[in-house]
């Protein structure tokens, strides 16, 4: 069963002169039927209209400006529509004796039965195909190069019936909506025998080829893809998957992408809402950068104009809780009081490596946590040049030594600020615990967020 949610909305009308737009629906199986008219928009459904269908399942939908060019769906009930294509012609009749939009007739919208033809050409192509692939897996080996073969005319056939609507609609939305998540691959015959014959430089080339090329059918400067079901994922695979995973790599396509869409106001308000809260939600260590880059950038410029007050207390607090711990950046200094009274300085620590440690006893995560880096990590690297300032985060001296004393936390350097008077928790960023920085000989930062795991890895790789 499919499933969806119809998000009220008001639709922002393309104010193109006096147009107007006029749809007329004929639903053999759906009289005396509420239908909705409603379009994709970044990945959800929103309604445009709404109509009664009279007995013989006829009625109109209209409006005084025209729909933005998209994907739009007729829409009766979860078990009851079909979607087509709405371009630059909305004055039309459509009639459907199903829910099968392979089914749909349009009289006034030749954009609108294109798409249908072609529906039906892909889903004959995708026949053939299916039924080549069922073939292949008992196949002969001579078998199988007649069934490639057979494979590749169909993805032929499919690239000439695209050249021909773009040769024949060259101002039409189908083309581009058609060809949209499209990307070439690369011909590999054309490669040095010293590329083919080394899996690393082959491995790179692929990536360079596919960052290159991702774009090369998708305009995403045109707003008619944010009402498709592609944009939104396409920028997510772009951003999470063709970029190399890195900030630096990533920030200059990023930016350059933002300076491209900068002159619609729907797709720059998408495109930099996504890259401010992907930067800061990723995976990938370092990427936090970004955020706040584009915080300063975009958000704290004035720039984004949809930004509310609200929203911009939190951006502003998240900078502040990371501009200080960034990768690559020196890690601020702290002079703590350990156990025993004695002030530790965190910058006069001499050791290859120093893992800075925020916690408190009563996280369940770092119940876990700060025995097994002590345990992993830090007893067998101890003698190889690893450091641990462990921060305790709290005000319960006693809490504190009880916790030291049940897992034998002795022999690393156990500090704390009794009276919060550092600011450690802003500039290491204590609103999670347990917080972990890995710092070089210099006291740069050169990983955070790690776990058990990952530390053991990257502290054996560095210290043996």
């Amino acid at each position: 069963m499919i499933r969806f949610t119809i998000f009220i909305f008001t639709l922002l009308s393309f104010q193109l002169s006096a147009q107007n737009y006029t749809i007329e629906i004929q639903l053999a199986q759906a009289p005396d039927k509420s239908v909705q008219l409603t379009y994709h928009y970044l990945g959800k459904i929103y309604a445009a209209d709404t109509i009664k269908l009279n007995a013989d399942g006829y009625g109109t939908f209209s409006g005084d400006s025209l729909l933005p060019q998209g994907l739009y769906k007729i829409l009766v009930d979860k078990d009851h529509h079909f979607d087509f294509l709405l371009g630059a012609d909305q004055q039309f009749k459509l009639t459907n004796a199903t829910f099968d939009g392979k089914n749909a007739q349009f009289d006034g919208a030749p954009e609108s039965a294109l798409f249908v033809d072609y529906m039906n050409f892909l889903n004959n192509l995708q026949q053939k195909s299916a039924a080549i692939s069922q073939a292949y897996k008992t196949a002969t080996d001579a078998e199988k190069i007649n069934l490639s073969e057979q494979r590749r005319k169909l993805n032929d056939e499919m690239m000439e019936y695209w050249e021909m609507i773009r040769e024949k609609h060259p101002e039409s939305f189908l083309y581009k909506f058609i060809t949209a998540n499209y990307v070439p691959a690369l011909d590999e015959s054309t490669l040095a025998d010293s590329i083919i014959q080394n899996d690393s430089l082959l491995l790179r080339v692929r990536f360079n080829y596919q960052r290159q090329h991702f774009w090369d059918y998708f305009d995403y400067t045109d707003e008619r893809y944010l009402y498709t079901p592609f944009y939104k994922s396409k920028i997510e695979t772009w951003f999470t998957k063709v970029l190399y995973p890195a900030y630096d790599s990533v920030k200059p396509y990023v930016y350059n992408f933002l300076a491209d869409v900068k002159p619609s106001k729907r797709i720059f308000q998408f495109a930099c809402a996504y890259f401010l809260n992907s930067s800061i939600n990723s995976n990938i260590m370092g990427m936090d950068a970004l955020f706040i880059d584009i915080a300063r950038d975009y958000y704290f410029s004035g720039e984004a104009f949809w930004a509310s007050d609200e929203s911009m207390e939190q951006i502003r607090e998240n900078v502040l809780f990371l501009q200080d711990n960034l990768i690559g950046q020196t890690a601020a200094d702290l002079t703590l009081e350990s156990f025993d009274g004695e002030f530790i300085k965190l910058h006069q620590i001499t050791a290859k490596r120093t893992l800075v440690v925020i916690y408190e006893p009563n996280c369940s995560h770092c119940k876990v946590f700060i025995p097994q880096l002590y345990k992993d990590v830090y007893l067998p690297n101890k003698a190889k040049g690893l450091e641990v300032y462990a921060i305790y985060s709290m005000d319960d001296k006693e809490e504190w030594g009880d916790f030291l004393t049940r897992h034998n936390l002795f022999e690393w350097i156990n500090v704390w600020d009794e009276h919060h008077s550092s600011g450690f928790k802003i500039k290491y960023d204590a609103r999670k615990t347990p917080g972990v920085y890995l710092l070089d000989e210099n006291k740069q930062i050169i990983g955070k967020k790690m776990t058990v795991e990952q530390l053991q890895k990257i502290i054996e790789r560095d210290l043996n």
